[in-house]
């Protein structure tokens, strides 16, 4: 039951970050990297750090996470340099959204980063620390799901192919705006292969916590020292923008800011949920090695799955063959296969 339970919460984080952009729409008068830096002071510093508190037991300080004797300083600042990375698959995955759409650009996006944030982890993590002994986690079983998982993305990919090829001009900039399916599908795969980088960094960053710490707590402090990472990254490109495309007035259109800060909190709010669902969710996962060595594939698994259903309401699809559908549905189907796979072969 509390596998159940851990996988459910998951899913729940799923579903609000594939929301997130939703409510990015409503944003008015800003460029892209205005409301994009503004969200991710939520996103990426804000709930993070209120989420990290929560592993912050009696009698410890916020800081006394970070120099405690059980936690290295190298596991630290190379738990951050992982969320710089991960800072360049967070813009490009931004992106990824702008050329392919939610439905195409997720999937991709995070098809690609489920693979690769599984396989990263343990193999980095042996280079730096091998009496962990953490390339056993990567079994026959995880192996094959990842195999699986990319053909998953293969699948999806050739689905954009064919909407791209089947619709007018007209039709496609109905759909998705700014659509452009081989520049998305190059941005959306670096934003998977960056956006692993999240998970390696909580892999280094793992240990973070307390010992009395409560399980379900536990990964928050690594997400704030990832997220942070990523903060810099953004802030430094989104600000650079503003600079080029001479936008910095965006932040002084005082009519606007109420309506746009309500939007962008909501946003980061459901962007981090994620993060959120995935550390409670593996609290109850504790049980099951195999389960917990993929809880970051299973996150990014749900995300594709909600992103496409809200590609499917936001009518990202509408105009496309039923041949072009069902190929993309394959391709979901086996992504979530490849996702479940190891517990199945085990």
């Amino acid at each position: 039951m509390e596998l159940i339970i851990g996988l459910l919460i998951i899913a729940v984080g799923a579903f609000c970050q594939s929301s997130c952009y939703v409510p990015i729409n409503k944003i008015k008068d800003w460029s892209w990297e205005s409301y994009w830096i503004v969200q991710g002071v939520f996103a990426w510093l804000v709930l993070p750090f209120i989420g990290a508190m929560l592993a912050v037991t009696g009698g410890h300080s916020f800081f006394e996470l970070f120099t405690q004797a059980s936690v290295s300083s190298f596991n630290v600042w190379m738990t951050i340099l992982f969320g710089v990375l991960w800072g360049v698959g967070g813009l490009t995955f931004g992106l990824s959204m702008r050329y392919l759409g939610v439905a195409l650009g997720q999937s991709i996006a995070l098809g690609t980063c489920a693979g690769l944030g599984t396989i990263m982890g343990p193999v980095l993590l042996n280079i730096f620390f091998p009496e962990l002994d953490a390339l056993s986690r990567l079994t026959f079983a995880v192996i094959m799901g990842v195999v699986v998982c990319l053909v998953g993305i293969a699948i999806i990919g050739v689905a954009g192919s064919m909407k791209s090829a089947s619709l007018s001009e007209e039709e496609k900039k109905a759909a998705v705006k700014d659509f452009n399916f081989p520049k998305g599908l190059a941005i959306a795969l670096l934003a998977g292969f960056m956006s692993g980088c999240f998970n390696v960094g909580l892999e280094f960053g793992k240990n973070i916590h307390f010992e009395d710490t409560p399980e379900i707590f536990q990964t928050l402090p690594a997400t704030f020292l990832v997220t942070l990472g990523g903060f810099v990254t953004n802030a430094i490109y989104c600000f650079y923008q503003n600079q080029k495309n001479k936008t910095w007035g965006d932040y002084a259109k005082k009519a606007v800011w109420g309506n746009n800060l309500l939007f962008c909190l909501l946003a980061g709010a459901l962007w981090y949920s994620q993060f959120f669902g995935l550390s409670l969710g593996k609290g109850f996962l504790t049980s099951s090695p195999t389960l917990m060595t993929l809880a970051f594939c299973i996150l990014m698994a749900f995300n594709v799955i909600f992103s496409n259903v809200w590609g499917i309401i936001l009518k990202e699809w509408k105009g496309c063959s039923q041949k072009t559908i069902a190929v993309l549905i394959l391709g979901l189907i086996v992504l979530v296969i490849s996702t479940f796979l190891p517990e199945m072969l085990k």
